[in-house]
């Protein structure tokens, strides 16, 4: 019996492998890889068109591109912006606070300038203010219908710069007001009502509660909306204001043969301005996430780091097996 039992055969003559034999595969993704293709030759198309045609002039790109007639344009524009972005940031939360008031006139007036400003193109908005003095020679301060305590001279007061500032600011504010409203109204009620139940002022509640909490949400929104205004101060050469844009246009009457370099360096200021206030917006994004994500967004520094780690790491993985 015992020899019958030690002579069976065994159902199954294969083992099965070990778990540090067995490799799992990743799962093939073709039309990913097809895709990615078609993409970077289409970009390699545009790439070699733009470095090769001969209608670009690139030669004379390094002549206009730090010229100081640009440099001098690109000065102002870094002016009109900052005076219009803080300026129509400021005139914004006004704006916003008089929308969300329980006053009906400061609803009505915020919402009526709003819809007025958001309506009319800020081309108009600016040639409009060119020829203000046509209208009033004067402007005076005093008892509606009555005697003015001050008055001044409007011709004096609107110089291009005067003109080019107020009229992107004005434009300015009538956005930056709804983005302040959305992002004030993002804030949790629970964190209204429990500054209210500690009994703290109304501006203490708003600069140090609510306003804090809102830039998570207001900050990415008016950043989309400075790189609009960067690009919106080139709607100031129609004020006779020479700024990147109107330097270039300017140059590019007195040099006709040299027109689509000069568009090319203004477009390379206006990428480099762009992509610095880009760069601004992530950091800030990034210090204002603080509280609200368990870990803070990596930098590109760090996902830079990070990706060569996994590279090499991977490297050494497929080496060892």
């Amino acid at each position: 019996m015992s020899e019958s039992l030690g002579s069976a055969v065994p159902l199954s003559t294969t083992e099965p492998r070990p778990a540090a034999a067995q490799r799992v595969l990743p799962l093939r993704h073709p039309g990913r890889w097809i895709a990615s293709a078609i993409v970077l030759v289409v970009v390699a198309q545009i790439v070699h068109g733009l470095a090769t045609n001969p209608f670009f002039q690139w030669d004379r790109f390094p002549y206009w591109f730090l010229r100081p007639t640009i440099l001098d344009g690109l000065l102002i524009t870094l002016e009109v912006t900052f005076y219009s972005a803080v300026l129509g940031l400021l005139g914004g939360i006004l704006l916003a606070l008089a929308r969300l008031s329980k006053s009906p006139v400061l609803r009505a007036v915020s919402w009526l300038y709003i819809w007025l400003f958001r309506s009319v193109p800020l081309i108009v908005v600016l040639l409009f203010l060119y020829n203000f003095s046509a209208l009033y020679k004067t402007l005076s301060l005093g008892v509606p219908f009555g005697p003015a305590f001050l008055t001044f001279d409007e011709s004096r007061l609107a110089t291009d710069m005067v003109v080019a500032v107020v009229g992107l600011s004005l434009n300015e504010a009538a956005y930056a007001a709804e983005v302040v409203r959305g992002g004030i109204l993002s804030v949790d009620q629970g964190q209204h009502e429990a500054a209210s139940a500690l009994g703290l002022p109304k501006g203490y509640q708003f600069t140090r509660i609510v306003f804090p909490q809102a830039l998570r949400s207001i900050t990415p929104n008016y950043v989309n909306q400075l790189i609009g205004l960067i690009k919106g101060t080139s709607l100031v050469f129609y004020v006779s204001l020479l700024d990147l844009f109107g330097s270039v246009q300017s140059m590019g009457s007195t040099y006709p043969g040299d027109i689509v370099p000069l568009l090319l360096v203004a477009t390379a200021w206006y990428l480099i301005l762009t992509s610095v206030v880009s760069v601004v917006q992530f950091h800030v994004e990034r210090y204002y996430s603080r509280g609200a994500l368990r870990s803070l967004p990596p930098t590109p520094l760090q996902k830079a780091r990070t990706g060569l780690r996994d590279l090499r790491a991977r490297v050494r993985k497929e080496a060892a097996t």
